[in-house]
């Protein structure tokens, strides 16, 4: 049974850098669009439960990005806000969900790649990959948890996205910024794979996956090109004109990190992911080359230095 047309959608942390994209795209397709928060500007609030199933109630789609950035050095306090911002807001959105009349007909909730072990032998794709340990996969796992084990029927997805990138913000602003101050080389042994997403495919495969009810569970979201980090750091500065670049070792780049209050593991650990179940459901990425990206993000990003959301 197909379903029906996407008319409504809730978008929890639509104040992010992908639910902000979302918004704007759906938006401009003439859909409705309810949000989630903490601010005045939102439609349903996370201190009134009621309102929660109220918004809920009658909407297509929701789609749930609420959470901490992780671009933070992990210390109790931000490793306790990067977990309950996760699995507290998608705990509510499942108790909302199991109290609205008229739920929506598919739940995605924002999950990642980094669940998976650090991988440069094979790509991890849903079936057969082999998911991690530490925080961050722990992290991941307690997300996904949560959904899955939520009390409500709907069909859900939890969305594996690898490495967001897109004009405007996301994660290249930093590679961006070393390239043009001559701090571009490879991270590291510049072999970790480096699997990557356009921010545009991200919003496709959220309304793909809604009119597709075959698909469900794990979803990883990765272009199909997988390069290693010396690999993308030397695209990047191709992209800006920048023929060289230094190098950055672990010890240089865990330095740096402590300064500016982030963790290495963001550009050190090797993310190889194949999105397996997309790919066999026959979705088709927009932005499959590397290069290609870059050139679309390059032609919408302004000169200088950018801005880099700093833990």
């Amino acid at each position: 049974m197909s379903p029906s047309p996407l008319r409504t959608v809730a978008i929890a942390g639509a104040s992010g850098y992908l639910g902000q994209h979302l918004v704007r795209t759906l938006t401009a397709r003439g859909i409705d669009v309810r949000t989630i928060g903490r601010g005045a500007s939102s439609d349903a609030s996370w201190d009134a439960p009621q309102g929660l199933v109220d918004m809920l109630d009658g909407a297509d789609l929701l789609v749930n990005f609420a959470g901490r950035s992780v671009s933070c050095r992990y210390t109790k306090r931000n490793a306790d806000a990067i977990i309950s911002s996760r699995t507290e807001t998608t705990a509510a959105l499942g108790r909302a969900l199991a109290a609205t009349p008229r739920p929506p007909q598919l739940w995605i909730n924002s999950s990642t790649a980094t669940i998976y072990r650090d991988s440069r032998d094979r790509p991890m794709d849903e079936v057969t990959g082999e998911l991690g340990t530490g925080f961050s996969v722990g992290v991941a796992r307690a997300w996904e948890h949560e959904l899955f084990s939520a009390p409500t029927p709907v069909r859900k997805i939890a969305l594996r996205m690898s490495i967001v990138l897109g004009a405007g913000g996301g994660a290249l602003n930093p590679f961006i910024n070393l390239a043009r101050t001559g701090f571009g080389g490879p991270m590291g042994d510049g072999d970790q794979r480096f699997s990557w997403v356009h921010v545009d495919d991200v919003v496709s495969a959220i309304t793909y996956a809604f009119e597709h009810p075959e698909v469900s569970g794990p979803v990883n979201v990765a272009a199909p090109e997988v390069v290693t980090n010396a690999e993308l750091m030397r695209q990047v500065r191709a992209t800006l004109g920048r023929p060289w670049g230094l190098p950055l070792p672990a010890w240089a780049l865990e330095a740096g990190a402590r300064i500016i209050r982030t963790e290495t593991e963001l550009v050190l650990k090797s993310r190889w992911v194949d999105s397996r179940v997309l790919r066999e459901s026959g979705f088709e990425f927009a932005h499959p080359s590397l290069r290609a990206a870059l050139d679309q993000i390059a032609g919408h990003t302004p000169r200088g230095l950018l801005p880099v959301a700093l833990g």
